[in-house]
């Protein structure tokens, strides 16, 4: 009879040892951090690896301090120019601090994504559309300062914020595309001038080389010929005699300019 009475007793005192066994130390893996409370007291924080614990006085919460990847539901704002949008970001954070995060707020991820919901619609808010579809750097940037400083309170850091999407309306579309056409227009218009002023200038420069060498100008008219009669092999052309032209010009006394424009005449 003291036998099965010795059993009954000893069976449960191992059972509570061996539990309290269990409680007294913890491990954390490499990535993992333990926040230690005393009697409901912050206590030290326990790195990677195995640690000592008080049984039934000690309490750890772990954190994971590994980088967490969230994408942002899809906000519908108002750009700062009154066009309705469609944005979404995706959101690269994680927990700096520990201690302050279990101790400063209740669930540090969730009110982490609040916050970036909250300061991307502030972000576009205050940007102009043009800004958005031209330099999202720029956006990028002040939506992750807008959102450190709401999240440095808790221990979280935000490592990047970036704007993956923007859906804009229809008509909106239509109208940038014309604006973009209508620029690539113009810069053809303005290049084709260029392009007339410079040729201007080049046979102006041409003219005024021919007209001091006779040689030079007799030589072009031969290579005219030349091209005519290969792109026009049907085509007659009667050329003066440079000779002529001279002679015109000494019997009528006239200036080189106005003997050539009667003779072209």
């Amino acid at each position: 009879m003291l036998i099965p009475i010795s059993l009954a007793i000893l069976v449960p005192i191992l059972l509570v040892l061996l539990v309290t066994a269990l409680k007294s130390f913890g491990i954390n893996q490499e990535y993992q951090r333990g926040v230690l409370f005393r009697l409901g007291r912050l206590g030290a924080m326990k790195g990677p690896g195995w640690y000592w614990l008080i049984p039934y006085v000690d309490r750890v919460v772990r954190v994971d301090q590994r980088i967490i990847t969230y994408q942002l539901e899809t906000q519908e704002t108002i750009t700062r120019d009154g066009v309705a949008v469609r944005v979404n970001a995706v959101l690269w954070f994680r927990a700096e601090s520990p201690m302050q995060v279990v101790t400063s707020v209740e669930n540090w991820t969730a009110a982490t994504v609040q916050a970036a919901e909250t300061a991307l619609r502030d972000a576009i808010g205050q940007s102009e559309l043009d800004l958005m579809l031209k330099d999202r750097a720029s956006i990028n940037q002040r939506l992750q300062t807008l959102l450190r400083e709401a999240s440095l309170k808790w221990g979280v850091e935000i490592d990047s914020v970036e704007i993956k999407d923007v859906d804009i309306p229809e008509q909106m579309q239509r109208a940038i595309a014309k604006e973009a056409e209508a620029i690539r227009e113009k810069r053809a218009r303005i290049i084709r001038a260029e392009g007339e002023q410079e040729a201007a200038a080049k046979l102006s420069e041409a003219a005024e080389t021919i007209g001091k060498v006779p040689a030079a100008l007799e030589l072009r008219r031969l290579q005219t010929l030349s091209e005519i009669g290969v792109e026009h092999n049907t085509t007659i052309v009667a050329m003066l005699p440079v000779e002529l032209v001279h002679a015109a010009r000494k019997l009528a006394g006239m200036p080189p300019a106005e003997t050539e424009e009667g003779a072209a005449g």
